[in-house]
């Protein structure tokens, strides 16, 4: 049995990758792609395997993308840190999913569900990207976000804040003021609730606010070097995966 791993953060792919061979020593895993442009790579110019495993929170964007570029006709089990929206979705098509961290006995749970699937069309596929499609718009964007420091509350407006940015596992807040606090949500919960017209991921670690960037450098690799105000100590460059993405925000051709 050949099994694909799509996950772009590579503890996570070595730990499910040991979970799986614990359960089928004799599945077949092959180097995980990272992105949807090596993942769309790699189902191009390999035979199809009998199982995906895909991180739906990729570098480059949703791994549902994937689906947009090559026919997968193969069953998926999806891996996510909190999408409910998602999680709703998939339990409605027959798709099943599970939690990081990933737990053995839920992992066994698929693998046995695996048996008793047949593979995937494409349509199948795209009928559950439509319903993620369409759940999405209807959530409500903030406006606000409540900052709980100390014994402290404050309330931030969105539209205030230059950047979020991640600095030693800790998630912070810069408002164009120059204002800094420390914040609950993670930068992939800000992205389903901050306006995707303004705020753009660069990388990782940063969202950025358009109205936040001040100068912007060509980098190596085609990438984008951005000088920020306020100005920010750290490093912001536009990773590769994500640099066509920018260039699209940018002019406002995005979807």
């Amino acid at each position: 049995m050949k099994i694909l791993i799509i996950e772009d953060e590579a503890p996570a792919a070595e730990r499910l990758k040991k979970l799986i061979l614990e359960i089928v020593p004799e599945a077949i895993i092959p180097e995980s792609p990272v992105s949807i442009k090596s993942a769309v790579k790699w189902l191009k110019e390999n035979p199809a395997p009998d199982l995906l495993f895909m991180d739906i929170h990729l570098a480059d964007g949703h791994s549902f993308e994937v689906f947009n570029e090559v026919q997968v006709a193969v069953p998926v089990i999806f891996v996510t840190a909190y999408d409910q929206y998602a999680l709703e979705a998939f339990k409605v098509n027959s798709i099943d999913y599970l939690l990081k961290p990933v737990k053995k006995e839920e992992l066994i749970r698929a693998m046995e569900k695996f048996k008793l699937l047949t593979a995937l069309s494409s349509i199948q596929v795209q009928a559950l990207l439509q319903q993620i499609n369409a759940v999405q718009p209807s959530k409500e964007l903030q406006k606000r976000i409540i900052i709980r420091y100390g014994d402290t509350i404050k309330m931030v407006e969105i539209a205030d804040i230059a950047y979020f940015y991640t600095e030693d596992k800790i998630n912070f807040l810069c408002t164009k003021e120059n204002l800094r606090y420390p914040i609950d949500q993670n930068l992939d919960e800000l992205e389903t609730f901050i306006e995707p017209s303004l705020f753009f991921r660069i990388n990782r670690q940063f969202i950025i606010n358009i109205s936040a960037i001040d100068k912007m450098l060509a980098w190596s690799k085609s990438r984008v070097k951005i000088v920020l105000k306020p100005i920010c100590e750290h490093e912001t460059i536009v990773s590769t995966e994500r640099s066509p993405h920018f260039k699209e925000w940018l002019t406002g051709t995005s979807k």
